[in-house]
This record gives structure tokens, C-alpha cells and sequence, in this order.
């Protein structure tokens, strides 16, 4: 079993590596049970949802591609979903961080999880906590943080910590966007008392109502990234046009054994 700082336990041989990047095929329903068990037994983890884009920031970043590798790794696109699969990993689906949400918010409502959400822009964090509380009766959003511009490994103020510590959350959910959101919470893991801390990106601006998701057959079939690509050209252009066919060369030269990852 691993076990290291950020409390991750999952078995080794469970996990596919993917150009360097240790992948934790499950299922939406056994991450939701393995985020619960951190709450139960009061286990500090993190866990990060990986994508394409996140796999090729690994390769400039060798910093971020550890810190990842120290948390539970969800495979958040399809393409890595259709990777584990064809290396063995049959049950592997696609644990998307907003789907992710959804599920633990819901099934944490009758287990009184306390849920605290830091990141998006001014006043995001509070439509996202509106619009859950009203999707979810009962949930419980202990508090809501939105820190404007932080640079890349930027640390927050000790007294914002004492202030999530002081409010008891059991998750604490980060949209600060990939690679912002993997290192801070990396870097702040040991500040901070709650036992789950999740990088869910995105999520933010899709239950916040402020981006429209892809429709629902076009994420079933890896297609998400020419949606977003058609709603978001000038800042998603690089992360598709670019990485998409690099992501392809490197898994050629990882699978011929050209190159050892």
C-alpha cells in the first residue's frame, strides 16, 4: 500500500502509470466511498483529477507531476479512462471532478459532511454555495473563500487558514484551475485540518452557472475538449491544439518503449 503525506492509501499494482503520472482507476461510486472513509477516519488527504492537459503540465513541472503522484489520481478525461482500460483496468470510468461534486455533496448530506469551497473569481465561491445548498437540502457549506489573483505556489495568509481551520470543514473544494490548484493544495496540506481537500477546477464555474458544460454525449465520448476549445479559444487553445497531439507522441514513445516514463 502507499502511504505517504497526503495520506493517500491505494494499492500499487492498482495504479497505471501514464507517461510518469500514477493513475487510480475506480469507479464515480468507490471515489465517492474512498473520500468518505478519509472523513470517517479522519485520514488528511487530497485528491487531484487528472486530465490530459494535467499529464503534459507534468512534463515541464517535475515538481507538480510529485505532488500529484502523493494524492489519489482520478482519471477526469476519457481519453485516460480508454488508457486504463486497455491496460487492464476494466472498471475504470471517468471521475469527473463537477460529477465528483455532485456525488459527494449529495451523499455526504445525510452524514452531516461539512463542505467549504475556496477559489473562482469575486462572488463564484457564493453562487456555487447557493446553488448546491438549493440543489441539495440540508447541505452544509460551512464557508466560501475567493482569493483574486494568486501566483503559481503562492502560499495563502495564515489567518485565512485559521480562519477554514476554525470553521470545521470535513471537504474542502479548490477552483483555482490546473496547474494553480494541484500545487496549493500540495503546499497546504499540512496547514490544514480538513480531511479532504479536492482540485476540482472547473466545477466552479459549472455549478455556478457562469460556463455551460459540454452536452452529455459529447463528455461520453472525449469530446469535451472541442466544446470547451469552441467556447474558450484564446485561453484553452494552447492546452488542445498543443498538448493533445504531444500527449499522442509521448504515449507512442512510452508503449514502444522508446522512452521509460
Amino acid at each position: 500500500m502507499l502511504s505517504d503525506k497526503a495520506g493517500h492509501k491505494h494499492p500499487i499494482d492498482e495504479r497505471v502509470n501514464i507517461l510518469g503520472v500514477c493513475l487510480d482507476p475506480m469507479t464515480v461510486g468507490e471515489a465517492v466511498r474512498e473520500l468518505s472513509s478519509w472523513i470517517r477516519d479522519d485520514i488528511p488527504g487530497y485528491a487531484n483529477f487528472c486530465s490530459v492537459n494535467s499529464i503534459m503540465e507534468c512534463f515541464s513541472r517535475k515538481e507538480l507531476k510529485q505532488l500529484i503522484n502523493q494524492g489519489l489520481v482520478l482519471t477526469d478525461g476519457m481519453p485516460l479512462v480508454w488508457l486504463c482500460r486497455l491496460l487492464g483496468k476494466k472498471k475504470a470510468e471517468r471521475v469527473y471532478g463537477p460529477d465528483l461534486m455532485l456525488a459527494l455533496c449529495q451523499y455526504g448530506t445525510d452524514k452531516g459532511f461539512r463542505h467549504f469551497f475556496y477559489g473562482g473569481t469575486l462572488g463564484r465561491a457564493e453562487q456555487l454555495a447557493d446553488n448546491l445548498t438549493q440543489q441539495f437540502p440540508g447541505l452544509i457549506i460551512v464557508g466560501t473563500h475567493s482569493p483574486g489573483r494568486l501566483e503559481i505556489g503562492e502560499m495563502e495568509t495564515q489567518t485565512v487558514i485559521n480562519t477554514i481551520n476554525n470553521l470545521q470543514p470535513d471537504v474542502i473544494w479548490i477552483g483555482l484551475g490546473t496547474p494553480k490548484q494541484d500545487i496549493w493544495m500540495a503546499k497546504h496540506r499540512h496547514l490544514l485540518n480538513a480531511p479532504v481537500l479536492a482540485a476540482v477546477g472547473a466545477a466552479f464555474d459549472f455549478h455556478s452557472g457562469s460556463i455551460r458544460q459540454a452536452p452529455a454525449w459529447m463528455q461520453k465520448n472525449g469530446l469535451e475538449w472541442l466544446f470547451r476549445l469552441f467556447m474558450e479559444p484564446r485561453r484553452l487553445g494552447f492546452r488542445y491544439l498543443v498538448y493533445n497531439p504531444a500527449f499522442i507522441l509521448s504515449l507512442i514513445l512510452q508503449f514502444t518503449k522508446f522512452h521509460k516514463f
